[in-house]
């Protein structure tokens, strides 16, 4: 992996009170926001050779190593919330390609709401497909299957690209392609800002991407550091929703 620039606070530090520590949203972010100018239209026909992934995912912003768990703190619209992403020993195959798979669980007032098994796959030049989920919502006591689960292949579904292997600022990509499911998401790279403090510490020159959803619309910016990963997410318009990295424990 990359080599970590931080400062002293180190990456295994939970802070308890987080909640308390976000930056409030403003009233005017809950309106929907009209489309951005850099969102794509038209087909969107990728191609996925097998051959042309890898076994492992190591993108330096998206790095996968199985037995690694990225923990977060935040706030759903008014609902503090955690939310533990774990990189299993598991794959599973889509389109024939091998896939990492990860267990992502949502949590509040100390159960999970939610449980996603997403599906991770990188290719030769370092780009990181998402090629699916499996998604479960908590109904009755029960976690039951989602409707905007989906995989790449099956009732039109297609893959998108979750992290680019040389990010550029100004590129635009989609993420996943799933109209049935309302899985449109779509980023554009903002390039590289100075530091960010989060939770786990403070970071110098995190990646910044901003995300948009044409189902449920909302613009959110991302904060990814080479050799973690992502340790921030805020929406900015369209909502009230924040995530902090709290910290990343490794089995």
């Amino acid at each position: 992996m990359a080599t970590i620039l931080r400062s002293s606070a180190a990456v295994g530090i939970a802070v308890s009170a987080l909640v308390g520590v976000l930056a409030p949203a403003d009233a005017s972010s809950a309106s929907a926001p009209p489309p951005p100018r850099w969102v794509l239209h038209g087909k969107y026909a990728p191609t996925i050779d097998p051959a042309s992934f890898v076994a492992k995912v190591n993108n330096r912003y998206f790095p996968l190593k199985p037995g690694t768990a990225f923990h977060f703190r935040g706030v759903r619209d008014s609902t503090a919330q955690t939310d533990d992403m774990v990189v299993t020993h598991q794959v599973k195959r889509v389109l024939g390609v091998r896939c990492t798979v990860v267990r992502d669980t949502v949590s509040e007032h100390g159960g999970p709401v939610e449980r996603t098994f997403d599906w991770y796959a990188q290719d030769k030049q370092g780009n990181v497909w998402y090629m699916g989920e499996d998604s479960l919502e908590l109904k009755n006591g029960r976690f039951v299957r989602a409707s905007d689960s989906w995989q790449a292949g099956v009732k039109g579904a297609k893959p998108g690209i979750i992290m680019r292997g040389t990010p550029r600022a100004g590129a635009v990509y989609r993420q996943e392609y799933y109209p049935p499911g309302g899985a449109l998401d779509q980023a554009r790279v903002l390039g590289l800002s100075d530091s960010i403090r989060v939770s786990a510490g403070t970071f110098r020159r995190p990646l910044v991407t901003i995300e948009w959803s044409s189902v449920e619309p909302q613009l959110e910016k991302k904060y990814y550091v080479a050799g973690i990963g992502e340790v921030m997410e805020k929406v900015v318009a369209g909502g009230h929703e924040q995530f902090q990295l709290a910290k990343v424990t490794r089995r």
